[in-house]
């Protein structure tokens, strides 16, 4: 699968979303702007999404209400996707697509809204076995260059999910702070890598765009069903009510402790289940995001 090109991206965006998505960024960047290294603007009265540890309590108690400093930004936001490319992203997404496919519109939303703002964009890709890291730099021909990688590690026969690993990375190699922006499936980064989040949360701002996978039990009697780990599954296990009924409610609860492990660490997380989906899972990040802060 190859990327259509960052300037096809406006194109299949309506417009009042695209001016959402937009706007919401902006915010975005109102928010990791402010922080060490950057120059002291004025005092302004607290209002929601601005960043708490930016209180004066000196100034707030003699006003009588919160008041924050404020800082001049002296450089746009990085913008680092963290891109799982295991053969999980190779499944079938509830609208028929492949995960791939969902995971890199995702990706070049992300990455067109980057150049627009004129960010610099970076990228750790990987799977258990490989891992591809492209520093952070502005400019179309790069983010391209991004999602063209992207596009070339996904597929049924890559190696498998390693997140924690992609998470660690970026830990270990992103000092400035960041929009850190992971694309994965419903079951990923594990409760078990609670501690990678909890470490990355300290120095950046994080999202999670969860890709879903189909349903297996919901497709047509007869249809061949393959698991990318498993391989192909027996008619039974997809036939059988009790069965299915079992294997829904043990992806569900999967699901919601990820849930609820990023919900504890601050991350934004959101579901994406098609092509279609992305910008406004994308607006919902964001609005989200602001709120989290």
């Amino acid at each position: 699968m190859h990327s259509p090109g960052l300037e096809a991206i406006a194109a299949r965006v309506e417009l009042p979303v695209m001016r959402r998505l937009l706007s919401q960024m902006e915010g975005r960047h109102g928010s990791m702007r402010a922080g060490r290294g950057m120059e002291f603007l004025d005092m302004a009265d607290y209002k929601p999404g601005y960043d708490v540890k930016d209180i004066d309590w000196l100034v707030s108690a003699r006003a009588g209400r919160p008041v924050v400093k404020r800082f001049e930004a002296t450089a746009n936001v990085q913008v680092i996707l963290v891109v799982d490319i295991g053969r999980s992203m190779g499944a079938l997404a509830p609208s028929g697509e492949t995960k791939e496919e969902v995971a890199l519109a995702a990706c070049e939303t992300i990455a067109w809204l980057s150049t627009v703002r004129g960010d610099q964009v970076g990228m750790v890709a990987g799977d258990s076995r490989r891992l591809r890291q492209v520093p952070a730099r502005s400019g179309n021909s790069h983010a391209e260059l991004i999602l063209r990688k992207i596009a070339e590690d996904i597929d049924l026969a890559s190696p498998s999910s390693d997140v924690a690993r992609l998470l660690d990375r970026v830990l270990t190699s992103t000092r400035r702070r960041s929009l850190v922006v992971l694309v994965t499936d419903g079951t990923n980064p594990a409760p078990a890598h609670e501690d990678v989040v909890k470490r990355l949360r300290v120095r950046h701002e994080m999202i999670v765009m969860s890709v879903s996978d189909a349903d297996p039990t919901s497709l047509p009697r007869g249809t061949d069903v393959i698991d990318v780990d498993a391989g192909p599954l027996p008619d039974f296990v997809t036939a059988d009510a009790e069965l299915a009924a079992q294997a829904r409610e043990a992806i569900a609860q999967r699901k919601g402790q990820v849930s609820q492990m990023l919900w504890r660490r601050g991350v934004t997380q959101v579901g994406v289940d098609a092509v279609a989906d992305v910008p406004r899972a994308l607006v919902r990040a964001l609005e989200r995001g602001s709120r989290v802060r």
